[in-house]
């Protein structure tokens, strides 16, 4: 965005990309105000020919009133169209850029911030630059260009009259100001606890089930009631501040005291025969467009203050560092499937406490590798920097023998496919969910992989077959259903290496010879790194990486492994004693 290479991040900057239809929708609205104000002083010329020939009706003042009032009007619809056509693109450029930025930042910055968070930016605050590009431009040009040509018409008919009604409206803008005092800091006070309430309505709607199993909603609705007390307390302490200054403020700008003003100093000059009649009338009807041009400015100012905050939240995000990307140029392939990390160390933050230290292995193309140890251990962190979800703090990965950093983001992932313990699904038809990064799959080709992931039979007693909607998040399928999509989706994309997170985590008794088979046609033929706690799984396993608090403590095969009386020795045991385990003998 133009606005994050000048470094500006106001409200007016990062409107850039659409400046041109900004500039033409505030000459539009500043156009039709002239035109308002025209028509104003067609009818004052015809008040003014009346006086002067009462028997005759002046048909071009009236006329000419009437087309200005006509052509204000189209130029202030044209005006309020230019704006929210502007505001669309900008919508459409933001979430683009958004969408465009988040696909290249570490995998960790989105997992730690949170879908919530990052969803309220793309859709809340990229939606409240819409409303300010939408409405606030036709409202400036209104706000600043009407007081001066009034008050440029007004010097002309009179200047007394003219000084007036502005020392009315000085006024008033003074008593405005000191109901603004400390309102930007009342500003964010007032929407950071308005969000609170929003999030903790989702948490309570969401909660629910766990709500109403657990808590009966006392501990969960008196969170939501804290955030509505402390977004009361804000509310009254704010309407304390400005309350009386704002509404006396409000009631000097509006048009009434103006109008009074010019009513009692007019009929004073033209009783002293000091002002023209007609010169009077005039600045009656052009002189209550002063004030009445004034009032949006206080809504542009609570306006321009809540966009101000959305703007803050989207530069955030797009100041997050992408991963950096080798030059076409310069990029590398990888020769083979082979994986080798070199004394990698790795932390989830700067300074923050090393997940990973110095682990060093190779894993040779086309052989199974195993990563096991305790929860916490690094396991899945390890396959996770394979296609540079993150960024090593330390030393290397290669793949192919080439350093995955000098490798373009597209040729690292046709490297590597991946079955996660937590599967995700669109909500779209089963069909779509398997050829996913593959849309000009056939459908041949999406049922040969799905038959090869033991689904096809699920999936074909489906009201509607492969054209059957998954739902949001895959909720219209099991658990055990939606992980044989997904391996159906690692057939499809035949990558040569192949990362299982506990592929087999949701599988029930009924299920997990389906799985096993599955994942036994997924393999064939791969390099397979394993992330597994179902330690029965992996007793034929090339080799067994063994971790425990970041660091690499053991490798070799079970047998061996068994043997040594280590850290995986005791995990199966652990485990054994696990599979043996009842209800009876638990009682006993």
């Amino acid at each position: 965005m133009a606005a994050d290479k000048s470094g500006d991040k106001s409200a007016w900057a990062i409107i850039h990309p659409v400046r041109g239809q900004i500039r033409l929708a505030l000459a539009l609205a500043g156009s039709a105000t002239l035109a308002a104000l025209g028509a104003q002083g067609a009818l004052a010329w015809s008040v003014h020919a009346l006086l002067v020939a009462p028997g005759q009706w002046p048909w071009l003042p009236l006329l000419l009133a009437a087309a200005l009032t006509v052509l204000g009007y189209v130029l202030r619809l044209a005006a309020f169209n230019q704006s929210h056509f502007a505001a669309f693109r900008l919508e459409t450029r933001l979430r683009t850029e958004l969408s465009e930025h988040l696909a290249r930042v570490p995998l960790g910055y989105v997992q730690q911030t949170g879908s919530g968070a990052l969803g309220k930016v793309l859709m809340e605050d990229v939606k409240a630059l819409h409303v300010f590009v939408a409405d606030s431009t036709p409202l400036y040009a209104r706000a600043y260009v009407s007081p001066l040509l009034t008050f440029a018409l007004l010097w002309w008919l009179d200047w007394r009259l003219a000084l007036a009604a502005t020392a009315v409206l000085a006024v008033g803008l003074a008593v405005m100001a000191l109901a603004l005092r400390g309102s930007q800091d009342m500003m964010r006070q007032y929407n950071a606890a308005g969000e609170n309430v929003g999030q903790a309505v989702v948490e309570y709607v969401q909660a629910m089930p766990v709500v109403r199993t657990f808590d009966t909603g006392t501990v969960t609705f008196g969170r939501y009631q804290r955030a509505l007390d402390a977004y009361r307390e804000v509310v009254t302490r704010w309407y304390r501040m400005a309350g009386v200054s704002s509404r006396l403020a409000q009631a000097i700008l509006n048009p009434l005291p103006t109008l009074a003003v010019l009513v009692w100093l007019g009929a004073w000059l033209v009783s002293h025969d000091a002002l023209d009649t007609a010169a009077w009338l005039a600045a009656l009807l052009v002189g209550t467009g002063m004030a009445e041009s004034l009032m949006p400015l206080i809504s542009l100012k609570h306006l321009v203050g809540k966009t101000e905050m959305s703007i803050q939240r989207i530069h955030e995000v797009m100041a997050v560092p992408p991963l950096p990307v080798p030059e076409a140029t310069r990029a590398r392939t990888p020769r083979n499937a082979s994986v080798v990390f070199e004394r990698v160390d790795f932390r989830y933050a700067e300074g923050g406490p090393r997940v990973l230290e110095d682990v060093s292995f190779s894993v040779p193309q086309g052989s199974i590798t195993a990563l096991v140890g305790p929860s916490g251990a690094g396991k899945t962190t390890v396959a996770r920097l394979i296609p540079r979800f993150w960024e090593v703090s330390a030393g290397c990965i290669r793949v192919g023998g080439v350093d995955v950093r000098e490798m373009l983001p597209e040729t690292l992932m046709r490297q590597v496919a991946f079955v996660f313990q937590d599967t995700f699904l669109f909500a779209d038809s089963i069909a779509d969910n398997i050829r996913l990064g593959l849309p000009d799959a056939g459908i041949d080709e999406v049922i040969a992989a799905a038959r090869a992931a033991q689904a096809h039979e699920f999936i074909m007693a489906l009201p509607q077959g492969y054209d059957t909607p998954a739902g949001e998040r895959g909720i219209f399928l099991s658990g055990g259903q939606r992980q044989r999509i997904s391996i159906a989706r690692a057939i499809l994309q035949n990558r040569p290496i192949l990362v299982l997170d506990e592929a087999t985590a949701f599988a029930d008794p009924e299920n997990e010879a389906a799985l096993v088979a599955a994942l036994a046609n997924l393999v064939r033929g791969k390099t397979v790194l394993m992330v597994a706690h179902r330690l029965s799984t992996i007793r034929d396993a090339d080799q067994i990486l063994v971790f425990d608090r970041g660091r690499l403590v053991e490798r070799g095969r079970h047998d061996t492994l068994v043997a040594e009386e280590g850290v995986y020795a005791r995990l199966w045991r652990n485990y054994e004693r696990a599979q043996h385990w009842a209800l009876a003998g638990e009682r006993a």
